[in-house]
């Protein structure tokens, strides 16, 4: 059933372009047709032109561009008399034997081996036996006899040039076409793909590897546009040649275009038990090639670390474990298809010569007998034409399997739950935040957050503090809702924050980390995020706010200056300016600092201190922090402990309870912690 839904649903992305297909098909059809017609001109030239002097000729008195001169009498051939003509008495028929020709006055009722004797022709067929008396031909003579059919000859080899002339034409416009339709898809595919990236939960990415989702993205869209590129575009192309080739055949031979048939189901057959096969080995290949995208990408982002704890060895360890196992399956696909493909062509065709030898072995091949040299020729001739399209979708097998593979891994990340995007405009907020009774749990069973309780009033700091694990990050998590909770409710102004649309929830809020993230653009477009209705004044006052444009102003292109991946030319504490900058460009009714003053020097955090003070101003402001120092004037300080509020009030307030905070104030400020009883 999964296969059969992943081809569906290729489908349908190939029918949001049918219009595109459709022409390219008829485009196709017409371009087949066109080629097809080649074999069935060489078989009129060959019977009726080139061995069809042996057809018998009859004496006329009128003379035209059909009658020949010979023996003072003009003949024609029976074939080309018409009403009009006005026949003598005379009938003669024209005989090869070897390279010469011979002409008798004798009807000749059966075909068979030709022997010459002086003037005398014999003819043998089994029992049967006759002698002619014959006259040779000439060469003046013979092409006298010949002159008629030059015309006719040349008129059909102009029609066939002009016939690949227009297949041609419509070759490379069903090419183009396809293509075409196969980049929109997989463009369509990849935006799709994307889009859904940006609205599943946080929590996919959890345990995902980046290198993994990114060749999702990257390598398995790629594959599947090679599967509407070449594959399927191969199968359409394929498919209609043989289906105009059987065609062909039965107008030519019914009982052998019969036999010809069982290609089909030899074809199908082989293609389903290629598909199990090479299925297993694909998935694996698939697999290892995200594994390796995962290592490389964790290498690169990791590549200090590994440097200074000296893991190069252990690191290439991995990525050879990885890549042999690639290599492993690789050659083992590589085996299987070189086994069969080229292989199972080759003798599917000889199989067909044979039969069609044994076929015709037995039959005599002339102008009398059953089966004409031109109709030899033109059954040879397609048959040939038959192997190109068998070979073309044995050899695309392999593609087929490993773009269906790529649909699956694609589809399956399509197929997880994704937020539902809300456009409805929510009012700014008061910015009063109310967690009543608040547990959560990552995995289902183990509680991070245990029966949390505080209130947040407009305009109010709330410090967040703690020992790693405490759960601190988690509030914020929550209160962003990239996790939902599992009991209890946090209510924003009095709505409960499970009932609003995330987008619409998150519009309102602004975040800076411990670690600020900076795109590849300008120092402008990192504050704004190229949100139109973020102006560039507006970016420069928040840069002017966290006293950002001291190193700004002294850089080349100041405000214009361009920032690299993650912003690695600028030190830690100017990505935290423009971090602080881009959050209160927004202006947020509440601000999240996640312990954002954590790799930030003392002069710098002072200044950033000084900042907040003007803009905290009508902002309900939550701060992580490590640096107790930091948050000695917030409105109130919650002291979390294995996810429990274990203590909350003033900075003076829990220094007076002599409690857990006033240990971790005291350990900070280097002083002899007392014990508390």
């Amino acid at each position: 059933m999964k296969s059969k839904s992943t081809g569906r649903r290729l489908l349908h992305y190939a029918l949001l372009y049918k219009k595109t297909i459709i022409i390219a098909l008829a485009m196709l059809t017409f371009a087949v047709a066109a080629e097809l017609t080649g074999p069935f001109l060489a078989k009129k030239m060959i019977d009726d032109h080139m061995i069809g002097i042996e057809s018998p000729w009859v004496e006329v008195t009128n003379k035209d561009d059909q009658a020949v001169l010979y023996n003072e009498h003009y003949f024609k051939r029976s074939s080309n008399v018409t009403i009009g003509d006005s026949l003598g008495d005379e009938e003669i028929q024209i005989i090869q034997v070897g390279r010469s020709f011979y002409v008798t006055n004798e009807h000749l009722p059966f075909d068979g081996e030709r022997s010459i004797s002086g003037d005398m022709l014999t003819i043998s067929n089994g029992s049967d036996e006759e002698s002619y008396e014959v006259d040779k031909l000439n060469q003046q003579e013979l092409f006298a006899f010949y002159q008629p059919e030059i015309r006719p000859i040349i008129l059909l080899l102009s029609f066939y040039v002009g016939l690949l002339f227009i297949a041609a034409f419509f070759q490379y416009g069903k090419s183009l076409m396809l293509q075409k339709a196969a980049n929109r898809i997989i463009q369509k595919m990849r935006t799709d793909v994307f889009e859904h990236i940006q609205r599943v939960p946080i929590n996919y990415f959890d345990n995902r590897p980046a290198g993994k989702i990114v060749s999702r993205v990257t390598n398995d869209t790629e594959a599947i546009r090679e599967l509407y590129v070449k594959v399927l575009a191969t199968f359409f192309t394929s498919g209609i040649y043989m289906t105009g080739i059987f065609v062909a055949l039965f107008f030519l031979d019914q009982k052998l275009a019969l036999i010809t048939l069982f290609l089909v189901p030899i074809i199908i057959i082989w293609t389903l038990l290629y598909r199990k096969v090479a299925s297993k080995y694909n998935h694996l290949i698939r697999t290892r090639v995200s594994d390796i995208n995962g290592i490389i990408n964790e290498s690169i982002q990791g590549m200090p670390i590994i440097r200074a704890f000296r893991r190069k060895e252990q690191t290439m360890k991995e990525f050879e474990t990885l890549n042999e196992e690639h290599f492993t399956y690789q050659n083992k696909l590589l085996s299987l298809n070189s086994m069969t493909s080229h292989n199972l062509v080759n003798v599917l065709r000889n199989v067909t010569f044979v039969v069609l030898i044994w076929y015709f072995g037995g039959q005599s091949i002339s102008a009398a007998g059953i089966v004409s040299i031109g109709m030899l020729y033109a059954f040879v001739d397609y048959l040939n034409r038959l192997f190109q399209p068998v070979t073309d979708i044995v050899n695309q097998l392999a593609q087929l399997e490993q773009a269906r593979v790529a649909s699956e891994r694609v589809f399956e990340l399509l197929d997880e739950k994704g937020e539902a995007v809300n456009e409805d405009e929510l009012p700014r907020y008061e910015g009063n935040v109310k967690f009543h009774h608040v547990s959560f749990s990552y995995d289902g069973e183990n509680d991070v957050l245990k029966d949390i309780s505080f209130e947040a009033k407009k305009g109010e700091t709330v410090a967040l503090v703690g020992h790693t694990g405490s759960g601190k990050s988690s509030i914020i998590n929550l209160l962003f809702r990239y996790y939902d909770i599992d009991r209890g409710s946090i209510m924003i102004d009095g709505m409960d924050t499970s009932k609003l649309p995330r987008q619409q929830l998150r519009k309102h809020m602004g975040i800076v980390l411990q670690d600020p993230f900076l795109f590849t653009g300008t120092i402008e477009t990192n504050v704004s995020l190229e949100n139109p209705a973020i102006t560039t004044e507006k970016v420069k006052k928040a840069l002017q706010d966290v006293g950002a444009d001291r190193f700004i102003e002294k850089l080349p292109n100041q405000y214009e200056e361009p920032v690299l991946e993650k912003g690695s030319t600028l030190s830690a504490g100017e990505r935290q300016l423009i971090s602080f900058a881009r959050a209160l460009a927004y202006d947020p009714a509440i601000l999240i600092l996640d312990e954002a003053t954590a790799n930030i020097d003392t002069e710098t955090e002072a200044m950033i201190q000084q900042a907040l003070n003007i803009v905290k101003e009508g902002r309900t402001t939550f701060i992580i922090a490590h640096r107790l120092s930091t948050i000695r004037n917030a409105d109130q300080i919650l002291v979390l402990d294995h996810g429990e509020i274990v203590e909350s009030g003033s900075h003076k307030e829990l220094l007076d309870q002599k409690g857990k905070y006033f240990q971790m104030y005291q350990l900070q400020q280097g002083k002899e912690v007392s014990k508390v009883g």
